[in-house]
């Protein structure tokens, strides 16, 4: 059996397409360094501390649940993942109770949720590599002693044998021009959906003369929103008497069509969205919108061979939900296309590699894709 040769390894982005890859080569022996612009791992996979002041005067924290609605599985693999992180307490199932009239979810409605915040999944897979915080890495350069990555005025020290961009595709694409034309061409053009999400904690002592509601999660079948859920029903998360803990979003189309308007626009058409769904005012103690500007990926995927791309000669892969693994898009897809990348590293790493090209079927989806954009 060949021997792997350690190799220094750098994962741009720290959601979890990001974690798994850097928990695969890192349990491989490999020494990872991660980075990303936020404050700490997550992506998607986000919980917001929310700090705010009652009527009275006195101050208060809850954490809001304001990315990914929760986790779903289909494959194999990625059911034996959840089933391990269940048995560990690292995930908690959530079966909630639908509204009247709700859209069916797509995967049904059986979540699972981590616990004790969302990025504690991610959290948890970035164990025993290094990180770097809030740095944005906008360039990547190779040199005689391997990669370098750069941020603004600053570069990172460390030269690394080899490159993981584990970011939205638009983002990859400005990475990989100046290395691998061919994939930043079609990293340009994925198209990914863009969601509006409100969140915030609402005072429910005036409601004690209407009925109660019966209900977790709304899926409304008209409207802008997409999804309307009790945070506070959530497994793990906290209730508090008289108070409920929002958290919305919008529908991706009404989303891309408002991308720009301003914060305080968008919380006010959809805090009137969410009055129609309820059927009742909301009174808020604290509310708030963030925008996610590359939220999912649409239904067209490239090949299912191509839920990754690895250029073993230059030492740089690429890994993300928006080539996905077996048909499967969010959480899973990320975590199936960090899975795959990472098994052709660790056999390049063994001398049993090869050069990954785009393949016929991948051209031939991208021109598919362009043509749609177009």
């Amino acid at each position: 059996m060949s021997k792997i040769k350690v190799q220094q390894i750098a994962v741009v982005g720290a959601g979890i397409a990001g974690a798994t890859c850097a928990r695969a080569l890192t349990l491989a022996g490999h020494s990872v360094h991660v980075f990303d612009k936020s404050r700490g791992p997550g992506g998607r996979l986000a919980t917001r501390r929310v700090e705010w002041v009652d009527r009275l005067g006195q101050s208060h924290m809850t954490r809001l649940d304001h990315g990914a609605v929760g986790i779903t599985a289909r494959s194999a693999p990625f059911m034996a993942f959840v089933d391990e992180a269940l048995r560990a307490g690292g995930l908690a199932e959530w079966v909630p109770s639908l509204a009247a009239g709700s859209v069916p979810a797509e995967d049904g409605d059986r979540f699972y949720v981590p616990l004790p915040d969302m990025p504690s999944l991610c959290r948890r897979q970035l164990v025993g590599a290094a990180a770097t915080w809030s740095f944005a890495v906008d360039g990547l350069h190779k040199g005689a002693l391997g990669w370098h990555a750069q941020a603004g005025s600053k570069v990172h020290p460390e030269p690394f044998d080899a490159v993981v961009l584990a970011l939205p595709p638009a983002q990859a694409a400005a990475l990989l021009c100046p290395h691998r034309r061919d994939w930043a061409r079609h990293a340009s053009i994925a198209p990914m959906q863009p969601c509006w999400t409100l969140m915030g904690i609402a005072d429910t002592t005036r409601e004690a003369l209407e009925p109660a509601l019966d209900w977790d999660l709304a899926r409304p079948p008209t409207g802008p929103l997409e999804w309307v859920l009790r945070n506070d029903a959530r497994p793990g998360r906290a209730s508090v008497s008289g108070q409920a803990h929002w958290v919305v979003h919008a529908r991706p189309g009404w989303s891309r069509r408002h991308l720009e308007q301003p914060a305080a626009w968008v919380q006010q058409q959809m805090h009137a969205a969410l009055v129609d769904t309820l059927g009742r005012p909301v009174d808020w103690h604290h509310c708030a919108v963030h925008r996610w500007r590359y939220a999912l990926p649409q239904a067209q995927k490239i090949a299912a061979a191509e839920s990754f791309w690895w250029d073993a000669d230059q030492g740089l892969g690429v890994c993300g939900d928006f080539l996905g693994g077996s048909g499967s898009s969010g959480v899973e897809g990320a975590w199936l296309s960090a899975q795959s990348l990472s098994a052709a590293m660790l056999q390049s790493a063994s001398g049993a590699g090869r050069a990954s090209t785009l393949s016929a079927a991948h051209e031939t989806a991208l021109r598919t894709v362009r043509h749609r954009a177009a």
